[in-house]
């Protein structure tokens, strides 16, 4: 087992990962009755997809992990009405001052990328618009 997720009430969860004990909690977004006061479980699909996306980069591009160091990855999911639904996840990758990729890495750590867990599992009829701002 991974985790335990109880809801607290007022459209609130508390999720608690078992090995290390450290938990979050969630709520509803604001267009949706909830509160918007952390994220909501649909959020945590975009931060999810960032933090698979640059982790596996690292696992698997060791080579980059001076380089990956300090990276910030600004998510937005934007969701649908009918269904309701996340429609669409936009991730924006910034790097820091004079980090810089020849062409052959950037192809080598988009691969790597789009190859992590997450992205994997997610539905097809997600749509994903990753601008890496490569320098």
């Amino acid at each position: 087992m991974t985790s335990h997720v109880s809801y607290q009430g007022e459209l609130r969860t508390l999720a608690t990962h078992l090995q290390s004990g450290s938990d979050f909690e969630t709520d509803a977004p604001t267009d949706n009755q909830g509160k918007g006061e952390r994220f909501s479980p649909t959020d945590l699909i975009g931060t999810s997809l960032a933090a698979c996306m640059v982790t596996t980069m690292a696992i698997r591009g060791k080579e980059f992990e001076d380089r990956l160091t300090g990276v910030l990855i600004k998510t937005e999911k934007i969701m649908s009405s009918a269904p309701r639904k996340i429609s669409a996840i936009n991730l924006a990758f910034e790097w820091p001052e004079g980090i810089q990729f020849l062409d052959a890495e950037k192809e080598k750590l988009n691969e790597i990328a789009l190859s992590c867990p997450v992205k994997e599992s997610l539905h097809p009829s997600i749509m994903l618009n990753i601008n890496y701002n490569w320098r």
